[in-house]
């Protein structure tokens, strides 16, 4: 009796589904993504053989350039919204909703308090042109708002460690004035944030 031949069918496969699922995907990331605002300076760190790592959040940063310049920044946006209120308060000055919407997304913030107010109300551009403008928070005896710019985050996240990040071309005077006042306010456990290096080669065993 002779063989039924089944006839042969290529397979198909539906893609559909697949589609899908990247297109969800793409719209989540999407939405979900948050993006760095650009930071205002950028430092060349030195180095070091140090291998303690730096908390991923929780870190009060204090930069400082190769100018010289100290930028102050801490993550949160509520965080920044206390230590804004904190700011007003103790200088005596008022800022808008807008202007605390606005530093509540910014990156490191460089300004005395008598420009803040303005270099929130700016655009984009014009505050890049006060970031090349300004001499940094000022820390010398006579105006010393980087140490109220520290306790008031300190009081607003008092679990928060504090980090000094500084060029490798910022003079030596300016870290020093900046751990001053953190000793000088009783602060007295910092990181010095440096890139790791290649420690010394151990010597052959004989």
């Amino acid at each position: 009796m002779p063989k039924i031949k089944v006839p042969k069918k290529s397979p198909s496969l539906d893609m559909t589904p697949m589609v899908d699922l990247a297109f969800l995907l793409v719209t989540f990331f999407m939405l979900t993504t948050k993006f760095r605002p650009d930071e205002p300076v950028i430092v060349d760190q030195p180095s070091s053989v140090s291998e303690i790592p730096l908390p991923d959040k929780g870190v009060i940063m204090l930069t400082v350039d190769g100018k010289g310049r100290v930028f102050f920044n801490v993550e949160g946006q509520q965080m920044r919204a206390d230590i804004l209120d904190r700011i007003a308060e103790q200088f005596k000055v008022t800022f808008d909703e807008k202007q605390k919407k606005r530093f509540c997304v910014l990156a490191s913030v460089g300004m005395p308090i008598n420009k803040l107010g303005e270099y929130l109300s700016s655009d984009e551009d014009g505050r890049k042109k006060m970031n090349l403008a300004t001499a940094g928070i000022p820390i010398d005896s006579t105006s010393n708002e980087l140490a109220i710019w520290v306790n008031s985050a300190r009081k607003a996240a008092p679990r928060y460690s504090i980090a000094i990040k500084g060029d490798r071309d910022a003079d030596i005077p300016t870290i020093k004035r900046v751990i001053s006042i953190l000793q000088d306010n009783k602060a007295n456990r910092f990181a010095l944030i440096t890139n790791l290096e290649a420690g010394p080669a151990e010597a052959p065993k004989q």
